[in-house]
């Protein structure tokens, strides 16, 4: 090794992990970690020492991906069979905190009717008294409320087991991420690390200030003998970063949900999720297209391909402030996007309510109702964002599903017209256990799962949405079509699948109307007010 300056190069990839597995707001937060870990990841892993062939062979139904299916070969049944022993050995109160969970549970579905259910806090097990509140809604609905700031002060929530793993990105077909473990000897350099390192900061910043090879890898404990992490780096800077200095707005679609709007004084970035510049496949905009600094992140909601912590991590050092959705609170199923946010490392991390906005330089952005997609569990950490610059509106709409057309009536109402909607349209969705299932006590029959999906708006709904808003511009988005989405979406279209023929059929009416309308796809500069 030398003491030369060098770079980061464009391709390289973080991978953050939790335990070894790809970490996302569900493995952090300490409830839904313990019924992950417990519900799943030991599952998944127990199946495939048992049984590796059945994985092997699910596999190669294209249809099966996405599924309980760990993507290694059977020479790797040894090294899963450890990593699961470890696990239980590190992670033996994980396991009894989802026992705990599922056995209060239970026992509120059996006894609590009505009543007071002082009695009952007599129940609560011990991995989770001094956690949870117990708690009816008006309709003696009983619940458990957990009070997640405490559970993340307790040795539920471990920093230790967090780690990343740096690799070069050559193509983007990647496993599907949230299946399968990251092995030790699979080429990468595993870096043990809390997410919250400012490390991490120091090593991605390298992507436009050059710094002393020797110590960048003393800071971050690479051995010597490491001869991968070199490779890394390179003499040559990147190009010089785009700012926007023109008038009005410039939208830059980066793929799926993920646009920077810009105007001269002011960028926002949604949902953050960028392809790898590695010179293969599609044409894309990667991390050298961003501006120097993002004053604004927003998050929309908390699945993994709108806050994707592989992306965020690598802007954090870049990153001014945070939007998420404000939460409901201590909801098994929606744990705190700001919570989990500051745990990573990012320190302003705001919370926006529905109609609550944010005032910026010459404009603002506002919270908007944001319905459907969520398999109709009661999460509130999902919002659209109305932004306001320079006289211009996007409306920020991820996969709403507009349910409820007069609910638009009634934004419209507050907001009046909007110049440009960008949309979702991933009609068909996943059923719910798809996300949730390693949440759920009790079991769920299949015909009420198949009956209730994490889907988004088809043709008739969304241009309800168009004739109440006005826009001027539709832009269909967030449709996971992009080839570096494989490792968080399984989705496998056609021409003939439902989500292309209704977001077609949503373009075509647009452009008879004189509404500029496009499928986005790939990359894509939008001009408003020009």
């Amino acid at each position: 090794m030398t003491s030369r300056n060098v770079y980061l190069r464009q391709n390289v990839m973080l991978e953050p992990l939790v335990a070894q597995w790809p970490a996302w707001s569900y493995l952090l937060s300490p409830a839904p970690a313990a019924m992950h870990l417990a519900n799943l990841n030991l599952k998944m892993m127990q199946s495939f020492v048992s049984s590796p062939e059945v994985h092997i062979a699910a596999l190669k139904n294209p249809k099966m991906r996405g599924g309980p299916f760990i993507d290694y070969g059977p020479d790797k049944v040894g090294e899963i069979k450890a990593l699961r022993n470890k696990t239980l050995n590190e992670q033996g109160h994980m396991v009894e905190l989802a026992e705990a969970i599922q056995t209060l549970d239970r026992a509120l579905a059996s006894e609590a009717v009505g009543y007071s259910m002082e009695p009952l806090y007599r129940q609560i097990p011990d991995a989770l008294k001094g956690f949870v509140e117990l708690v009816y809604d008006l309709n003696n609905h009983p619940s458990i409320r957990f009070i997640e700031g405490l559970l993340y002060k307790s040795r539920y929530y471990d920093e230790g087991l967090q780690s990343i793993a740096l690799s070069l990105a050559v193509k983007d077909d990647r496993r599907f991420a949230f299946s399968t473990p990251l092995l030790h000897d699979d080429g990468k350099v595993h870096l043990k690390a809390p997410l919250k390192s400012g490390r991490i900061d120091d090593l991605f910043r390298m992507r436009s200030e050059s710094r002393p090879l020797e110590e960048i890898c003393e800071l971050l404990e690479v051995k010597n003998d490491d001869s991968s992490f070199p490779s890394f780096f390179t003499d040559d800077a990147s190009r010089p970063r785009d700012k926007y200095t023109g008038g009005g707005l410039r939208v830059r679609y980066f793929g799926h949900a993920c646009i920077l709007i810009e105007s001269r004084d002011v960028s926002i970035l949604c949902d953050p999720l960028i392809g790898y510049d590695h010179g293969n496949g599609i044409e894309r905009y990667s991390f050298a297209d961003l501006p120097e600094q993002i004053d604004y992140v927003l998050i929309t909601h908390n699945h993994q391909d709108h806050c994707m912590f592989e992306t965020l991590l690598q802007l954090r050092h870049k990153t001014r402030n945070v939007i998420v959705p404000k939460n409901n609170g201590g909801g098994l199923a929606d744990p705190s996007l700001k919570l989990a946010l500051r745990h990573i490392g990012f320190g302003d991390v705001y919370e926006i309510d529905e109609m609550e906005s944010v005032a910026v330089d010459r404009g603002t952005i506002t919270g908007l109702p944001f319905l459907g997609e969520h398999a109709e569990v009661n999460i509130r950490s999902k919002s659209a964002y109305l932004i306001s610059l320079e006289g211009q509106t996007a409306l920020i709409a991820a996969d709403s599903n507009n349910l409820q057309p007069e609910l638009y009536r009634r934004v419209h109402d507050c907001v009046g017209d909007v110049d440009a909607v960008f949309l979702g349209m991933e009609c068909d969705g996943a059923p719910l256990t798809w996300l949730y299932g390693a949440l759920l006590t009790q079991a769920l029959a299949r015909k009420m799962d198949q009956s209730r999906r994490f889907d988004g708006s088809d043709y008739e709904k969304a241009i309800a949405l168009v004739n109440q808003l006005n826009p001027k511009h539709v832009y269909v988005y967030a449709m996971g079509l992009e080839p570096w989405l494989s490792h968080v979406m399984a989705v496998q279209y056609t021409d003939r699948s439902r989500p292309i023929i209704e977001s077609n059929k949503l373009v075509e009416d647009c452009a008879g109307r004189g509404i500029t309308s496009e499928r986005l796809f790939g990359k894509k500069d939008i001009f408003l007010n020009r």
